[in-house]
């Protein structure tokens, strides 16, 4: 019962921030017309999704891991991106590129801290997540520039590939 009031609010609040501006009803943002619809969809998703939503474990419901997220997007994630950018960018004008895949084992224990690793280093350019080994939660990520010094150690170090994203990933999601 718990997971669907949880999922519900949270359906809710997303689709009140995605409609904001479209009435004039309510706060001078939504119509009631919306609102309503808004909070039947909800249910419905509310229903539908609370076994995948929330787990057994309620531990992202803690406003400090949402404080925390916020710190690893704004702060090493975006510096990181920022960085990969310009590093693709030089290596497609220059043409200094050694593609491979990496097999990477950042030692989390949690279905969403692989995911919010596996994204992390997705969106980042110049690197991949091609697959993830169940067993092991190992990462396999295909890599614009492979390092000859992260290839001496197998399986690769993390800090080569993500720099610091496993560190905060801990944090945030275990």
């Amino acid at each position: 019962m718990i997971s669907f009031i949880i999922t519900t609010i949270l359906c809710f609040i997303i689709y009140l921030l995605f409609t904001t501006g479209s009435g004039t009803s309510v706060l001078g943002l939504w119509s009631y017309e919306e609102m309503a619809l808004g909070l039947v969809l909800s249910i419905i998703v509310g229903f539908v999704a609370r076994k995948i939503f929330v787990k057994k474990s309620l531990r992202m419901l803690n406003p400090v891991r949402w404080f925390i997220f916020l710190a690893y997007v704004v702060g090493p994630f975006f510096v990181a991106l920022a960085r990969a950018n310009l590093d693709v960018a030089y290596r497609v004008i220059t043409g200094k590129i050694k593609p491979g895949i990496v097999r990477i084992s950042p030692d989390l224990k949690t279905d969403l801290g692989i995911t919010m690793l596996a994204n992390s280093i997705t969106l980042t350019p110049g690197t991949l997540s091609v697959d993830i080994d169940e067993d092991t939660n190992d990462l396999y990520i295909h890599w614009i520039n492979v390092d000859e010094k992260a290839l001496e150690k197998k399986p690769v170090d993390c800090k080569y590939v993500c720099g610091g994203f496993p560190k905060w990933v801990r944090r945030i999601a275990e």
